[in-house]
């Protein structure tokens, strides 16, 4: 099964996420299909925190792919910003 999902980056303390498709069998920080986007929780005020491109995400899930629980509230806040 093919699943949009967080994959970590960054050093101790300071976590990084790339918004990423990847088969569900692989490893969280392993191989991916594709990069769609990154989710920065530590970003400094005035800097991008999130950007998800949400046609790709929406091209994936039209395919059958399944949003985990954090990607699924992460792409309807960037959707709502999207709007804005």
């Amino acid at each position: 099964m093919v699943v949009i999902r967080l994959s970590r980056g960054g050093s101790k303390n300071r976590p990084y996420y790339n918004v990423v498709v990847a088969d569900s069998r692989n490893r969280r920080d392993g191989r991916y299909i594709e990069r769609v986007g990154f989710y920065n929780p530590l970003a400094v005020e005035g800097a991008e925190s999130l950007r998800i491109e949400l046609e790709r995400v929406t091209h994936w899930q039209d395919k059958g792919a399944q949003l985990s629980e954090t990607v699924g509230r992460l792409v309807k806040k960037a959707g709502a910003a999207a709007k804005v």
